[in-house]
């Protein structure tokens, strides 16, 4: 029968008692992780949110709470009152923080009984995604979990005391806001009040901190909930956490050195870990050419050359035709890979035809020389040229796609991740930073046949690229930047139009009308009018952060409720089905399939 605390008040949690404690009356509180009978004495490891503490329960010392103790199990929760005493000689365990004492107890109380748990609670337990959410109350209570959730505490702390130090202001934005359709879907959230009209949860406090710029409060943050109707492909939720910061008064360079400093303090107070000072730079097209991708993992080689100079020196005809067609014949040097199966080759080629690659060439460099159906290809002269650039030495595979820009930077890009990863070299432990910048501003939608903004309508074109932007939209670039980590974009952010005449000319681009830019966006436009300071800012996705700080492969592994990738909660089966009389007080009724 559950008893109560009756005025038990807890001296100690299960990770503070040490051999300075030894002869100390203490009273734990927690959960049983481990029950062990030997021989008549009971052995509890009792658990809480900071460690365990092994309590003792002999049938010498105290017959009826050693007795009560015979009835107790696994997940059971209980106050324990005893003396702190030293393990025996040898008994000590080193693994365990208050390894050295144990505590013989002399009272306890029971204050709360549990069913047997669908699994059990110990760190890194081997648990479907399915179970683990299903009873994420019991899989937040296992060690590894909960270490994690609180490194996220202490991360969020930290942030907040740099940013307050640093003289940023938190200052919380509405969660029902206008919708103002740009990008993802917004979730709806209907009105009652107001019959016939919804409110939309933010995609981000995006034009809310612009707003609070333009009424002088010149350094912003918050750590925000934002809300996203995507469809969840890879490892994606539909309610996620940014750190929001926005400046007024700075450029470009002041806000990438804000949120180094930031970053820098986070990484050593929260895991001990130093970063470059300061942290390297590359454009978006320089990562594009030698990654693949926008977002490059600088942890290990592998970067993509150009080969077109070695294509023309040949008379490999594949090559030449899509060089003259406007393509490109691109190429990784994969280091050490000479001894790769051809089976192995055929999976690779397998791997780059799901970005569109319609083949994978390759040659393997031995003491002999150049080896491959190819080689007969490349004349001496050709294949000095390609030795040249893939810096080639013998035990390294050569392998080459030839296609359009797109297809031969996403095939690529893919490949030497995937190469990486076969041989070992996605260390999770060792942190590779870089800033990425000049981004497009704009890219052509197939679908609505116009162009959309590539951030949001609100970044700033480069300078050199404004007077131009009208008449090649495709090649004007942004002052926008992303902070990448381990080939992860941790925080991006642009410099903000504040100019009416630039915004204008922007919106006409996008193909959003004055009556469009009014509707949805008049409210900010409005209060541009009234003095708007030139701003710039930058979100951190904090839950990637977290992971990478955490060395968590996905991000529902950082956050402590997470939904599937089909955006639902299995543990309260959210979204679930409402009542006819809610959908009547907000006017609305459903028509079913």
């Amino acid at each position: 029968m559950p008893e109560s605390l009756d005025g038990w008040k807890r001296t100690h949690h299960c990770n503070a008692l040490r051999k300075e404690d030894i002869g100390k009356e203490a009273v734990l509180m927690g959960w049983v992780a481990k029950r062990r009978d030997h021989g008549g004495v009971i052995f509890v490891d009792l658990r809480d949110r900071e460690g365990v503490t092994q309590v003792v329960f002999r049938p010498d010392i105290e017959a009826e709470m050693h007795a009560k103790a015979e009835s107790i199990r696994n997940e059971f929760v209980l106050a324990v009152q005893g003396r702190v005493e030293p393990r025996p000689e040898g008994m000590a365990n080193p693994n365990l923080d208050t390894g050295a004492v144990d505590v013989e107890c002399n009272a306890v109380k029971v204050l709360n009984e549990a069913e047997t748990p669908p699994f059990q609670i110990e760190p890194d337990q081997e648990l479907s995604e399915e179970i683990r959410l299903r009873y994420r109350y019991l899989d937040l209570r296992r060690p590894d979990v909960q270490a994690t959730m609180l490194l996220r505490h202490k991360t969020s702390q930290e942030v907040r005391k740099h940013l307050a130090d640093n003289g940023f202001l938190e200052i919380e934005t509405p969660y029902l806001m206008k919708s103002t359709p740009e990008g993802a879907r917004d979730y709806l959230v209907p009105s009652r009040v107001n019959r016939g009209s919804f409110y939309a949860l933010p995609q981000s406090p995006q034009t809310y901190k612009q707003l609070l710029m333009v009424a002088g409060y010149e350094k912003y943050f918050q750590i925000v909930r934002c809300f996203r109707d995507e469809d969840l492909r890879g490892d994606r939720q539909p309610e996620f956490t940014q750190i929001d910061i926005e400046m007024s008064f700075v450029e470009e360079n002041d806000v990438m050195e804000m949120a180094e400093n930031l970053t820098r303090h986070v990484f050593k107070s929260v895991i001990g870990q130093d970063i470059p000072d300061p942290i390297p730079r590359m454009t978006y097209q320089e990562a594009v050419d030698r990654y693949g991708v926008d977002r490059p993992d600088t942890r290990f080689g592998f970067e993509i050359v150009d080969l077109a100079e070695a294509a023309e020196a040949s008379e490999f005809q594949v090559f030449k035709n899509v060089i003259g067609d406007g393509g490109q014949v691109r190429g990784i040097n994969a280091k050490n890979c000479c001894s790769f199966s051809r089976k192995q080759i055929d999976d690779l080629t397998a791997y780059v035809a799901k970005f569109g690659a319609k083949g994978l060439a390759w040659i393997k460099v031995t003491d002999a020389g150049f080896e491959s159906s190819i080689v007969k290809f490349f004349p001496e002269a050709a294949q000095s040229v390609l030795q040249e650039a893939l810096e080639a030495e013998p035990g390294d595979l050569l392998l080459f796609v030839a296609d359009k820009p797109g297809v031969v930077a996403d095939s690529l890009g893919n490949l030497r991740i995937e190469l990486a990863r076969q041989q070992g070299l996605l260390d999770p432990s060792q942190y590779a930073f870089t800033w990425v910048t000049k981004f497009p501003l704009l890219e052509y939608d197939d679908e609505s046949k116009r162009y959309v903004a590539c951030h949001h309508p609100f970044t700033s074109p480069l300078d050199e690229d404004l007077n131009g932007m009208e008449a090649d939209p495709a090649r004007a670039r942004a002052k926008a930047y992303d902070l990448v980590l381990n080939g992860n974009e941790i925080a991006g952010g642009s410099v903000r139009i504040n100019r009416a005449d630039v915004q204008d000319r922007m919106f006409r681009l996008l193909g959003i009308d004055e009556e469009e830019a009014e509707e949805k966006f008049g409210f900010l436009l409005s209060a541009f009018k009234y003095g708007a300071p030139p701003h710039c800012g930058i979100a951190f996705g904090y839950d990637r952060l977290v992971a990478l700080l955490a060395q968590k492969e996905f991000i529902r592994d950082v956050i402590a409720f997470p939904k599937t990738n089909a955006a639902a909660s299995l543990m309260d089966s959210a979204p679930s089905e409402v009542s006819d009389a809610q959908l009547r007080e907000l006017g609305l009724r459903l028509i079913h399939p």
